[in-house]
């Protein structure tokens, strides 16, 4: 019977699997490497080895209604879109209003998790750590949540480039992990590879200190501001049941073709250099609020991939050349890796993750290990990883049942080639979910996926909101296994929330007025005119008032 749970890392997935353990009636033991919460989003002046970094100026590209965990709304102050620092202050408020801080141990790195020996039997694992002290300590677990992350281990792909750049390059280059601001760049010409959201972001940032900066990218992106209709959060108005519903049956080639014109009518991504290969909603969307307006300025320049490295300079593959490039910045994504697990507990053939549903390793004896937060998705991710987590704990507990192996990989195999038509590359393509769906697969897992048909029948004002409003998480705490009972109301007010930060200047409402037929002036207008006409009739027509009179008797 699983009883106590390890939960490696306090990041936002780990604190998420802390409080779910403690629902379900579990003993959770939490390890940080860190002397803090956070994970990713904790900002630190210098980057750590094996630790997410920031850079400081980093806001979130999804809304706070969205990202929030499902029974803690984010205070209706904040901005809708949070800067990294304000993200820390919520996941604090939610580790003291939930008493998480005393399940973890803070500088306790972990070294490796392995199969305890009596491991089919049992089901049980052996947690090594090292303390502060650089003593190692070895632990029996029922189960282990691992919540480490996939920003730790950033990727530099030179071998794709001709030239050695170590040492033919006479720049400095970095990769993102180590960016923290742009005072470095000040006056000097830049190139950043990579048009990923970070990507994106710092080339943005860059070029508003740099003399010169190009966005070198191999495919280019569709381009998306955080703004939609009315400047309303885009995702607020863009994910929701009703629209994941159209997408689904729609032509693929009909709302790739809407989507693309209005996305074009922004910023004609074909002028501009940023048109990609691949149409609108095959990939995910670049969100970033400025970059056209860069480009548009002349301070971003785009080009093709990299060719060839030289010594003051870089040979695009459409074999242009800048030279006396100071700096190289390579946005090029990390790997997801997991250095403290075996490797063919979770890896395949190219290095890509072989888990069920993003979660669970096929191959396991036991399912007492799951791995959270390994993921990309057209939404947020918080929400995502918390349901990650109620559904760990309940196939941990045996209250639902996981497929046998071959029908894991089965569906493992059939997920990978379906993703791989968009994402060619099989490490992306592994760590690929549709928000809604997904969300709604383990919602049903765990007995919280919202009853439409009977909220249609019983809540029809909550069944609107929840049919065509955003799919924000308290959706999945309206019913079943944690149940909260804030969920409705949460859902009716969420607007409410988008709206309070906009509310520092109030406007008055334009006073009202009288309709236009009593007004002052057109009383004298219309009293002007039938005094008018009934002059000229009169002179014109002498006997219209006979006429009048006998015509109404025909």
């Amino acid at each position: 019977m699983v009883q106590r749970v390890a939960v490696v890392g306090a990041g936002v997935s780990g604190l998420a699997c802390i409080k779910i353990c403690v629902d379900e009636g579990l003993e959770p033991v939490c390890f940080e490497s860190s002397d803090d919460i956070g994970g990713l989003w904790n900002f630190k002046d210098s980057p750590e080895p094996q630790r997410s970094s920031i850079y400081r100026s980093l806001v979130a590209n999804t809304s706070k209604e969205m990202m929030c965990f499902s029974d803690f709304p984010m205070p209706d102050d904040y901005p809708n879109y949070t800067h990294n620092s304000l993200l820390m202050k919520y996941y604090r408020l939610y580790a003291e209003h939930f008493h998480l801080l005393r399940f973890i141990n803070f500088l306790m790195k972990v070294t490796s998790v392995t199969q305890s020996p009596d491991f089919s039997q049992s089901g049980q694992w052996e947690v090594v750590t090292i303390n502060k002290n650089g003593d190692e300590e070895r632990h029996i677990f029922d189960a282990v949540l691992v919540c480490s992350g996939h920003f730790t281990q950033p990727v530099l792909p030179l071998s794709d480039f001709k030239g050695n750049l170590i040492d033919t390059f006479c720049g400095t280059f970095l990769h993102s992990w180590d960016y923290k601001n742009p005072d470095a760049y000040r006056g000097k010409k830049v190139v950043i590879v990579g048009i990923g959201n970070s990507g994106g972001d710092l080339a943005v940032e860059i070029s508003r200190s740099a003399e010169k900066t190009f966005l070198s990218t191999r495919e280019g992106a569709w381009v998306i501001g955080r703004k939609s209709r009315n400047g309303l959060p885009l995702d607020m108005v863009g994910i929701t049941r009703f629209n994941n519903l159209l997408i689904k049956h729609f032509p693929g080639t009909l709302v790739n073709w809407v989507v693309e014109g209005a996305l074009n009518n922004k910023c004609d991504h074909k002028l501009y250099g940023l048109k990609p290969k691949h149409r609108a909603l095959d990939k995910r969307l670049l969100i970033n609020d400025d970059l056209p307006d860069r480009i548009l300025q002349g301070g971003l320049v785009m080009k093709p991939n990299i060719r060839e490295f030289k010594t003051s300079g870089v040979v695009f593959e459409d074999g242009t050349t800048e030279e006396d490039i100071d700096a190289i910045v390579f946005c090029t994504g990390y790997s997801a890796t997991i250095p403290f697990l075996p490797s063919a507990l979770s890896e395949g053939a190219y290095g890509e993750l072989i888990l069920y549903k993003k979660l669970f390793p096929p191959t396991l004896q036991h399912p007492t290990l799951a791995i959270v937060g390994i993921l990309q998705a057209k939404g947020p991710i918080m929400p995502i990883v918390e349901m990650q987590a109620r559904w760990a704990v309940k196939v941990f507990s045996g209250l639902s049942r996981l497929p046998s192996k071959e029908k894991m990989l089965g569906v493992i195999e059939a997920e990978r080639k379906s993703n791989m038509q968009s994402y060619p590359c099989p490490r992306q393509a592994a760590v690929q979910v549709d928000y809604v769906s997904y969300m709604d697969f383990m919602a049903k897992e765990v007995g919280a996926k919202p009853r439409l048909l009977r909220l249609l029948l019983t809540d029809p004002v909550l069944w609107t909101k929840v049919v065509f409003g955003p799919c924000t998480p308290y959706q999945y705490r309206l019913t079943g296994s944690g149940q909260w009972a804030g969920a409705r109301r949460a859902i009716l007010t969420q607007w409410g929330r988008v709206y309070k930060p906009f509310r520092t200047r109030m406007v008055a409402e334009p006073a009202a007025t009288k309709p236009i037929l009593f007004s002052p002036w057109f009383i004298t207008f219309g009293a002007t005119m039938v005094f008018y006409f009934a002059f000229v009739t009169k002179q014109h027509c002498p006997n219209m008032s006979t006429f009048l009179s006998d015509s109404g008797h025909q």
